[in-house]
């Protein structure tokens, strides 16, 4: 476990900023983050800290093998080196994550007894493994230089605002910032400003949506057509705005150290498409399976069938990197589908106003239920009560939820669009109050926020498990 939200927002984060800005140097700015970044990540479970390290010398020195060979027109030597690296991530991502899977599914398909390991999964694997092979992808590329210091290195794979829970960066994103990066006190505010906006989106939106979700869910007297289908809509907005929120907090507190980190989220809620979806929700980790995965296949310049074969990879493996279940690979089949009937039917149905909305956000919805569920058979009941083959169709549960949600529910819908962005950004810049409508409205969330997590038990991030 990290620390609670509380204790990271008013004790850990603010000695953090605290330490860094005494440094004037930039080696040892470098020094006060990676530093704070290893004690965030070994707070609940120190000796995994030792691999995240371990997987960073292992690429750092790979990586500069690789500038080696290059330097010495040895094409065969890099290719080896790259191999080395990729091997050895997908490997310790292997073992951590889907080793007990890979049993259990022998032993489902086999019907063997094998020994299931029990081993824990480090928080942010599946993050900070695709940040490390992304940068040796892109010095096997010559898209980036090697970086020569381990410090600068340490410090981009461990940065704690984005570690265990993404956006994920690239190498050639930060590389400046690592030299040399200068935080005016505008970058600081803006930084804090989306800082702020992040966890009262967590702490008011998806942590209520999350309650509402988990009456429906578990206290429900029956399963009905209106509890399931409410209580998939309702998860479907705690896990947009939970895993929003993280990103936005951790651009925020990249801007207030100087470093700029890329855009996860773009109102994916409002596409008229799945692809559109695609392309607006968890952008950097579509942008990674797209870059490194997608294209080095073939991309879509290619015949039909080998598109299509490609996708199904893509998504295929998106599933996968999402959990070590197979209701993952389900979803992310389930994606590759859509989007392969998508690209080959329905190219012009994007452009029909509403009804592409609707039908996207349908689709999205049947997404989430096989997302949640990892158990077959609870997935299987629930399918069936959503469309009415289990069940009534409401109880009172049902009802005193939504009514007792009602204006949440109104909430979540109208923040998912650009709308209350639009609003914002219009009262902050009206001269001469622009700039105290500002503050009053972030300092107002931020007490408020700070108010709620005082009073609420744990409430982790859903894509820490990730």
């Amino acid at each position: 476990m990290v620390f609670s939200s509380l204790t990271f927002v008013c004790v850990f984060l603010p000695m953090v900023l605290l330490f860094y800005y005494l440094c004037k140097n930039i080696t040892y700015k470098n020094v006060v983050l990676t530093i704070a970044s290893l004690i965030f990540y070994a707070w609940g479970e120190p000796s995994l800290v030792l691999l995240l390290i371990c997987a960073s010398l292992v690429n750092y020195f790979l990586a500069i093998g690789i500038g080696k060979c290059q330097r010495m027109g040895n094409a065969l030597c890099a290719k080896l080196f790259v191999a080395g690296a990729i091997v050895f991530d997908i490997l310790m991502i292997g073992v951590f994550k889907y080793a007990a899977f890979a049993v259990e599914s022998v032993n489902g398909v086999f019907r063997l007894s094998l020994p299931i390991p029990e081993i824990g999964l480090p928080l942010g694997i599946s993050f900070y493994t695709f940040q490390i092979l992304t940068y040796v992808i892109d010095v096997y590329r010559k898209d980036t230089p090697v970086q020569k210091s381990y410090l600068k290195f340490i410090t981009y794979v461990s940065m704690f605002p984005q570690l265990v829970a993404g956006p994920i960066v690239r190498y050639r994103d930060v590389a400046e910032g690592l030299d040399h990066r200068h935080v005016t006190v505008s970058d600081f505010a803006d930084g804090s400003t989306q800082f702020v906006l992040g966890l009262a989106k967590k702490v008011f939106l998806a942590n209520f949506a999350g309650d509402a979700k988990d009456i429906l869910f578990a206290t429900s007297t029956s399963p009905t057509v209106g509890s399931a289908w409410l209580g998939i809509i309702f998860y479907s907005f705690q896990l947009y705005f939970d895993f929003s929120a993280y990103s936005d907090m951790a651009i925020g507190m990249g801007k207030m150290i100087g470093f700029k980190f890329p855009m996860n989220f773009n109102y994916p809620y409002i596409s008229r498409s799945v692809t559109e979806f695609w392309r607006r929700w968890h952008m950097t980790l579509s942008g990674f399976f797209r870059d490194y995965v997608y294209f080095p296949l073939g991309g879509s310049r290619c015949s039909r069938k080998r598109m299509c074969f490609n996708l199904m990879v893509v998504w295929a493996l998106t599933g996968l990197w999402h959990g070590a279940s197979w209701n993952f690979v389900l979803w992310g089949i389930y994606y590759g589908v859509l989007l392969i009937i998508e690209k080959t039917f329905f190219k012009k149905w994007a452009k029909v106003p509403v009804l592409s909305n609707i039908t996207t956000m349908f689709l999205v919805v049947i997404g989430w239920t096989l997302f949640y569920f990892t158990d077959f058979a609870q997935l299987t009941v629930f399918f069936k009560t959503m469309f009415g083959f289990n069940g009534g169709l409401y109880d009172l549960t049902t009802v005193s939820v939504f009514y007792g949600n009602i204006v949440l529910l109104a909430a979540l819908v109208l923040a998912s669009t650009p709308l209350p962005y639009k609003l914002f950004s219009k009262a902050i810049s009206i001269k001469g109050i622009g700039p105290l409508i500002e503050g009053a409205v972030i300092v107002v969330l931020f007490v408020a926020s700070i108010a709620t997590l005082t009073g609420s038990t744990s409430n982790p991030f859903l894509y820490f498990r990730f």
